[in-house]
């Protein structure tokens, strides 16, 4: 752990638009030290080193390896294309890191298990930036249905929708591309939405059916997946990556009460009357970069672990195994 009065080392594997997004972040914090740049394409470097004059003398490079082996760091994060997240994420961990990865953490439930063994052996703190898990909504939703207040939950049903066919595949970005996404939109936006369910309900998926719509790219684009849980629970996700606006939903029907998600707000039924809870009640909201930091203090707990990854590997392949069969699939535990 670190003290409160020292100086806590980051190099950043990856320099676009996500990571400048994190690198705002821990700028704004106190004891903390941006010390290495690494991305493949000099123009993001160039973006990122106008975030703070600060970073005017850091160290560039194009090879995270030649970074890890030349610059004295604490931590990195990692904000690259999905499929090499494991390979950076083992690297950094090899060199004695501590590592706050984007999402997904990575692509297979394999990786998704050597990761979680090596942070394990290490006792180095592994990171995922689901950044739900700082935000208030979420937390209050997890917290009340962990406190047993509303009973069990029997059926969550959540959707959520995207212009991802026409930002994505139609530009021909990296994340329509199976070589560096790993998977379509369940794998980016739809990771958010597979994640957060898991985390505020705990509950353990064991069988999926899936239908999915390419809509001619190499990735899925629209998602169709059915869930029965230990215990009994089921759950619809709809994750559509061809829509006109971005907008979300999660409810979750438990034996006392009603949760959903919308925005900012949870929206709470006891009987037919709604009720709308927001603001300070819902309780506290901050970032998983800071949240990072503060747990390498000693501070807090880490709230978006690389169990909570594995755990969207475990459910993310079950959903293309069983679009790929035509049948239900069990989820690999």
């Amino acid at each position: 752990m670190f003290g409160a009065d020292e100086t806590i080392r980051v190099g950043m594997i990856g320099c676009g638009g996500n990571a400048r997004s994190h690198m705002r972040r821990l700028l704004q914090m106190d004891g903390v030290k941006i010390v290495g740049l690494c991305d493949p394409t000099e123009a993001a470097i160039a973006e990122a080193k106008k975030l703070d004059k600060s970073l005017a003398p850091v160290r560039k490079f194009t090879d995270y390896r030649e970074m890890l082996d030349k610059v004295k760091m604490d931590a990195v994060e990692i904000s690259t294309p999905h499929t090499v997240h494991f390979e950076q994420i083992m690297a950094s961990l090899d060199a004695g890191l501590h590592v706050l990865s984007e999402k997904p953490m990575v692509c297979t439930v394999d990786h998704a298990r050597q990761v979680v063994e090596k942070v394990k052996q290490s006792g180095l703190t592994m990171g995922v930036a689901y950044q739900r898990h700082t935000q208030a909504a979420y937390r209050y939703c997890r917290e009340i249905i962990k406190s047993g207040e509303v009973g069990a939950c029997n059926f969550v049903s959540c959707w959520q929708s995207q212009q991802w066919y026409r930002s994505q595949v139609e530009r021909g970005t990296w994340r329509s591309k199976m070589e560096w996404s790993g998977g379509g939109q369940l794998n980016d936006s739809g990771s958010h939405l597979v994640d957060i369910v898991l985390w505020m309900t705990d509950l353990q998926p064991v069988e999926v059916f899936a239908y999915q719509d390419n809509m001619g790219a190499e990735v899925d684009v629209l998602s169709a997946i059915s869930v029965k849980f230990e215990g009994g629970a089921l759950c619809n996700f709809s994750i559509v990556g061809h829509a006109v606006n971005f907008a979300e939903q999660i409810s979750m029907f438990c034996d006392k009460a009603t949760l959903a998600t919308e925005g900012e707000e949870v929206w709470y039924w006891e009987d037919d009357t709604k009720q709308v809870i927001k603001g300070k009640k819902l309780g506290r909201t901050w970032d998983p970069d800071s949240n990072f930091i503060s747990a390498l203090r000693g501070q807090e707990e880490l709230q978006a672990t690389a169990e909570d990854g594995l755990r969207v590997a475990q459910l993310s392949e079950a959903v293309w195994a069983s679009a790929a069969s035509g049948k239900p699939e069990a989820v690999k535990l």
